[in-house]
């Protein structure tokens, strides 16, 4: 039992045949099948003249899990109802059309939606037809096959893909109207199924019958009314819900509207209460200046008419005035190692001026080019004198692209083994500077046509790659200069907390960039949803 895709559209589009299994599920494994599934049918059609007509990867996935659940709820009716309905329903047909007429129906669907072994040559049609698989005569299959044929037809949720399945030549060509008709008288004598104690016919028709013009329509009626027969579906059919969701969302709107904020109702028993450390006596009276480390540096050597780069060169002059003017800590933007890889990106997008992120950190070290650890020692040591406490940034959720852990440790971010989206392409330039590990950015980056969301880390010696996610918050773009850490990988938590700690030796106050990141639900809302929450 294949999903019915004709094999004119198979020849059409050059679908990947492993798409098609032969064990009864659908073509769709995973959201990337259905991605790969709609480009192959974007390629051929004129998007440019009629945009409307592309294919959407949710509503294939959704169509074909709709499909794949029909196909449930035969089975369901065979196991708990009539275990010989479709040798009875077969028997009904020869009766009502004539055998001839019934195999001539048969050998005609099997020719245009032809099984695997069909399609492959080999096996004819008629080998097919005389043989069996899984203890069903593949005659059965074939009928099952040719009703959810005529199910997925007369919806018309699918016209926009009707071609791939389209049933008129069959229609014309042979008994089918009279088929289904015969069908339906015999169906009507069955026993009924399902929560409205329908007859199957009838059932299997209900989810388009409720929601006419809507495949997420439908998914929403098989969730309400079938939820007790899914099973396993249930999780797939939430996340098709939330894929199609995710497809319609407006990604650049006007900025209008209201943002709808999470509301999580701590009487459900998720109470986690907040558990703040007593603070200690200046830490209410802390007046806090920020100072974007760099710019601060070329500032101070302007007004004060020398070379100022290192933190251990910040005059006492400076300090003092600080302190004058009441401030009791500065917060330094950009003291760590930075990534080269940022600013090359940066550079190769077309500002050849650039510096790397501040915020893409190559490694928790104070940067050399500020005077390393010593330098900092002697500013933390002068600007204590006059009372002012230095205060840094630790970024808890993501890593630079080109990292010691991303060369070292990859299992320690969210990767996939494939690209997310078949349209992305990793052939710009290395970003690097370690001989093992090639990193690339994807390509429509750099020409502005995609904020995409992973980057391709390559091993050199073997070729095997892996596709790291980019960091993010949830609020904006991916930033594409780091790599998302996995914090369901103990070894990841960890980590995190021994550098925080190893931060907090030297700084008095940390700012923690996109703090939302370290808690519990904002990281499952962004990264694991919980299949339905859109």
């Amino acid at each position: 039992m294949e999903f019915h895709v004709s094999r004119k559209s198979r020849d059409r589009y050059q679908f990947d045949q492993t798409l098609f299994s032969l064990n009864g599920n659908v073509i769709f494994a995973n959201f990337h099948a259905a991605r790969v599934f709609a480009q192959k049918i974007n390629q051929k059609r004129d998007l440019v003249s009629s945009p409307e007509n592309a294919a959407k990867s949710s509503e294939i996935n959704g169509m074909g899990l709709i499909d794949e659940i029909l196909h449930l709820v035969m089975a369901l009716y065979h196991q708990r109802v009539a275990p010989d309905v479709m040798n009875k329903a077969m028997n009904h047909l020869s009766t009502a059309i004539g055998e001839a007429e019934l195999q001539r129906i048969l050998i005609n669907f099997t020719s245009e939606f032809p099984p695997m072994s069909v399609y492959r040559n080999e096996q004819n049609v008629d080998q097919y037809l005389a043989g069996f698989s899984d203890g069903v005569t593949n005659r059965e299959a074939v009928l099952e096959e040719l009703i959810l044929l005529w199910v997925a037809n007369a919806n018309p949720a699918l016209e926009t893909y009707r071609e791939l399945f389209d049933d008129t030549h069959l229609a014309e060509e042979t008994a089918y109207a009279r088929v289904i008709i015969a069908l339906y008288e015999f169906f009507k004598e069955q026993p009924p199924f399902g929560p409205r104690s329908q007859n199957l016919l009838d059932m299997l028709r209900s989810p388009a019958l409720a929601s006419p013009y809507s495949i997420p329509g439908q998914l929403e009626f098989i969730r309400q009314q079938w939820a007790d027969l899914l099973g396993q579906y249930l999780y797939r059919l939430l996340t098709s819900l939330d894929l199609i969701k995710e497809e319609m969302k407006d990604r650049f709107g006007s900025g209008h509207g209201i943002i709808p904020i999470p509301v999580y109702d701590l009487s459900l028993g998720d109470n986690e209460p907040e558990r703040f450390s007593p603070d200690a006596h200046w830490m209410p009276r802390l007046v806090l200046m920020a100072k974007n480390t760099y710019v601060w540096l070329d500032q101070l050597s302007k007004k004060y008419g020398r070379n100022i780069q290192r933190l251990d060169q910040i005059p006492d002059e400076a300090l003092d005035q600080l302190a004058r003017w009441g401030f009791t800590g500065l917060w330094l933007i950009g003291l760590w190692e930075r990534s080269k890889a940022s600013a090359r990106i940066k550079q190769l997008c077309g500002n050849p001026e650039a510096i790397s992120s501040a915020y893409s950190i190559y490694q928790y070290r104070i940067a050399d080019d500020l005077g390393g650890e010593s330098a900092y020692n002697d500013l933390s040591e002068r600007a204590g004198r006059r009372n002012i406490r230095l205060a840094s940034d630790m970024v808890p959720n993501h890593m630079a692209i080109d990292s010691p852990w991303v060369v070292e440790q990859p299992d320690w971010f969210i990767s996939l083994d494939h690209p997310p989206f078949p349209a992305y392409s990793f052939n710009g330039p290395d970003l690097s500077e370690h001989p093992g590990v090639h990193i690339h950015l994807e390509d429509h980056y750099f020409d502005r046509s995609d904020a995409a969301v992973v980057f391709k880390r390559e091993e050199a010696s073997s070729g095997a790659s892996r596709y790291l996610y980019h960091g993010n918050d949830g609020t904006s773009m991916p930033w594409n200069d780091t790599a998302q850490l996995n914090y369901l990988d103990p070894n990841v938590r960890e980590a995190i907390i021994q550098t925080i700690l190893n931060v907090a030796k030297r700084f008095p106050i940390i700012r923690f960039d996109a703090a939302m990141t370290l808690t519990k639900k904002h990281y499952q809302r962004l990264w694991f949803p919980e299949p339905g929450s859109g």
